[in-house]
């Protein structure tokens, strides 16, 4: 969050100090400069943010689903968890839609698959509450892509998010185990931090050689 906020102070006041603006000139999803080898534009669109309101919403999001996800995922399979996402909903998005688009909403749609995932995976351990949350998150999703709908809304990025979300979540996400230490019991990830590591890389080849062989909308 730290960081997408100083990336958009950058944005904000770029022009004036550096003369050039970090939209146009490396970050934004552009398929005809990614097509020209600018390949890391399938990042970036998720730092960047198009106006306050923009990133408020955005970071907003980010601060309801991402303390409850962070706490079982920890620190870096978190943020592995988000770029898969957000490079996810980028090349989606870069293969379907010949539009320029930006936004952390990539990566934010990644983050409700996979507290979807999460809760239906650990249903049996956290009992009628996750059942209800699960309900609740995929009302949220699916409402927000009705509304990603409307013009001007990128919503293949966000459909792509969703589907790498889910999909890091799935193979990748933390497995919950309750181990007994006598006088209390201790809920413990029993998967392995490797198997993470590799599911982050093999999901990002897997969109990236979609895009080789499809090449870019537009």
């Amino acid at each position: 969050m730290a960081v997408t906020a100083s990336v958009y102070l950058l944005q904000t006041f770029g022009p004036q100090v550096m003369g050039v603006s970090l939209v146009t000139a490396w970050g934004l999803k552009s398929n005809a400069a990614i097509m020209a080898g600018e390949w890391w534009r399938l990042f970036t669109p998720m730092l960047l943010h198009g106006s306050i309101f923009h990133i408020g919403f955005n970071m907003y999001a980010l601060y309801v689903l991402g303390p409850s996800l962070e706490r079982f995922y920890g620190g870096w399979r978190f943020l592995l968890l988000y770029v898969v996402a957000g490079f996810a909903g980028n090349t989606l998005s870069f293969i379907l839609s010949p539009y320029n688009s930006l936004g952390a909403s990539t990566a934010i749609f990644g983050l409700l698959g996979a507290q979807g995932v999460f809760l239906y995976l650990h249903r049996d351990l956290f009992g009628d509450a996750a059942r209800r949350s699960l309900a609740n998150i995929v009302f949220i999703a699916a409402v927000n892509l009705v509304i990603g709908l409307s013009p001007g809304i990128d919503n293949w990025g966000h459909m792509g998010g969703l589907i790498g979300g889910t999909l890091f979540a799935w193979f990748g996400g933390p497995r919950l185990g309750v181990r007994d230490l006598g006088l209390m019991l201790e809920l413990k990830n029993e998967r392995p931090a490797l198997i993470s590591l590799l599911t982050a890389v093999t999901i990002m080849l897997l969109f990236l050689g979609a895009a080789m062989a499809l090449g870019g909308a537009g």
